[in-house]
């Protein structure tokens, strides 16, 4: 999930629907090697489980269920373990939240929503023969190209979110952290005490860069990439490393208009 999610290719769209397979590979390989039918209770993979979903919560955005939202190859999925996206409450929680924060005029809004009805449903042009076909024969961005004028204000919004990689940064950040309290000198912490101590170091870099001095002086951005960091750089690296995925300021950003793309 991690290899697949920390490339340079457009897969945005296709993080949660993976995150949800591989929830389904690792309960498959924990019932096989405890044989037990899928029925059954397993107390390990319940924390497993647990566990997974806590890291979900943690670094995914609702980013991740507009983009859902938007693949239309989604819609044509008939698998009995999958529920569409327009009936699962949290993609559908996101994808609302994505446009409220996108559209802040009520009247836009309601235009926007309306088009995604039509593309969900496949209404009009969108239900025509070439363009379900296509669904699967076009790359998802390919096919908002070909047939997504007649919902311009969702093609636009599609064809950004679905031009943009992921990343795993979320996570390495916190196994930095971890690698940071929890070395070969100081290994006698128990589980508990080093998750707190991660919790607080990472909080209190956070409330660090609301404080002037965090733009100033020898110790200005002190947690950006280190004594590596390099002015020349440019400050569109700089406005992404200060963010954290599930900011609205980074979402502005992705939205942002094509100029700013590279940026992102």
């Amino acid at each position: 999930m991690l290899r697949s999610c920390d490339t340079d290719e457009s897969n945005l769209h296709l993080v949660y629907e993976k995150w949800d397979s591989m929830i389904e590979q690792v309960k498959l390989a924990i019932y096989k090697h405890e044989n037990k039918e899928l029925t059954q209770y397993s107390s390990f993979y319940d924390v497993v489980y647990n566990i997974l979903i806590d890291r979900w919560t943690k670094n995914h955005t609702p980013l991740h269920c507009l983009a859902h939202s938007l693949n239309p190859r989604q819609w044509l999925d008939q698998s009995p373990d999958r529920v569409a996206p327009h009936r699962d409450n949290e993609i559908c929680t996101g994808r609302k939240h994505c446009l409220r924060n996108y559209f802040a005029d009520a009247r836009e809004r309601l235009e926007a929503t309306i088009e995604f009805v039509k593309f969900s449903s496949a209404e009009g042009e969108l239900g025509q023969f070439d363009s379900l076909q296509d669904r699967w024969n076009l790359t998802p961005k390919e096919w908002w190209i070909t047939y997504g004028s007649s919902v311009p204000k969702l093609q636009s919004i599609a064809l950004k979110l679905l031009s943009q990689p992921s990343s795993s940064s979320c996570a390495k950040r916190n196994w930095s952290t971890y690698s940071f309290i929890h070395s070969l000198k100081r290994n006698r912490l128990n589980p508990k005490r080093t998750e707190d101590l991660v919790f607080v170091h990472t909080n209190l870099r956070l409330l660090s860069r609301n404080n002037k001095n965090y733009k100033e002086g020898e110790t200005k951005m002190w947690d950006i990439c280190g004594d590596e960091w390099n002015m020349s750089d440019g400050a569109g690296l700089l406005e992404v490393a200060s963010l954290s995925l599930d900011e609205p300021d980074l979402e502005a950003v992705l939205f942002d208009d094509a100029d700013d793309e590279d940026t992102v």
